[in-house]
């Protein structure tokens, strides 16, 4: 495969630098304490605490349960009920609704991608739009235009009159992610992008996170592919039974086999 062929040479690279974004405090993006949240009268994630800076790349990492996806839905503000302090960009967002969370500059990419079927590529990536964004230092963000798109995902410019109800998987999930950069998100949460899909378009999506962190967004990604996780991530959270029970930069992960056979299976 493809990626599994580039994640010596960026590992590396990564662990020869220290990333110019996540050693600065002042460059915190997100910043996550006691953490909660319950379907019904369920507890599935417990005092969650998490951090992340501008530019750096984060993973949550876990066996199918663990809670991953829970925390995503729930720094979006999806989890009716929940607890905790949540703040981005200075802002407190914990009680926030997911809209009001979206026009802070947060995007989200859930796992069923939730694109509209009944709607062509290009109507779908039009409802993403949103105005141009500012990092907290007054830097401009990334600013995506749909000539932008069309040149990061090719084979979408090629369907654009299509209807989302007939495009493959990997299709559909190229659109969920281009729909969210739509938004120009300063920050994304990306929810198991990797699954399911085929190794050529894992490793456009992985190129992609790439090319955004070197221009300052920073990104959450829940992901149980080791590979693509060390491709991409800087650090990594691992989640079991709704608690964080390690966290590490990435490249300790990997070294720690006892926590990589106790968590991951591997």
């Amino acid at each position: 495969m493809v990626v599994g062929s580039l994640v010596l040479n960026t590992m590396n690279d990564r662990i020869q630098k220290i990333d110019k974004f996540s050693t600065n405090p002042a460059n915190l993006i997100m910043d996550v304490e006691n953490l909660n949240a319950w379907y019904g009268a369920a507890q599935i994630i417990f005092n969650i605490n998490l951090h992340i800076s501008a530019g750096e790349v984060v993973a949550l990492m876990g066996r199918n349960g663990a809670g991953k996806s829970t925390t995503l839905r729930t720094l979006m503000g999806m989890m009716p009920r929940r607890s905790g302090r949540v703040t981005f960009l200075g802002n407190s967002i914990g009680e926030l609704q997911p809209f009001q969370i979206a026009r802070q500059g947060l995007g989200f990419v859930p796992e069923d991608r939730r694109i509209f079927t009944d709607l062509t590529v290009l109507e779908n990536l039009n409802i993403g739009r949103q105005p141009s964004r500012q990092f907290p230092n007054a830097d401009p963000a990334p600013f995506w235009s749909l000539e932008d798109i069309f040149s990061l995902f090719p084979n979408l410019a090629s369907i654009s009159d299509r209807l989302a109800s007939e495009m493959s998987g990997g299709e559909q999930q190229m659109l969920a992610i281009a729909r969210t950069l739509m938004g120009n998100p300063l920050a994304i949460l990306l929810d198991e992008p990797s699954e399911g899909i085929a190794p050529v378009i894992v490793e456009k999506i992985g190129e992609m996170i790439l090319k955004l962190k070197s221009k300052g967004v920073s990104i959450i990604l829940s992901e149980q592919n080791l590979h693509f996780a060390s491709w991409v991530c800087d650090r990594a959270y691992i989640l079991e039974k709704g608690e964080i029970q390690y966290s590490a930069p990435m490249n300790e992960l990997l070294e720690n086999k006892e926590v990589m056979l106790k968590y991951l299976g591997i």
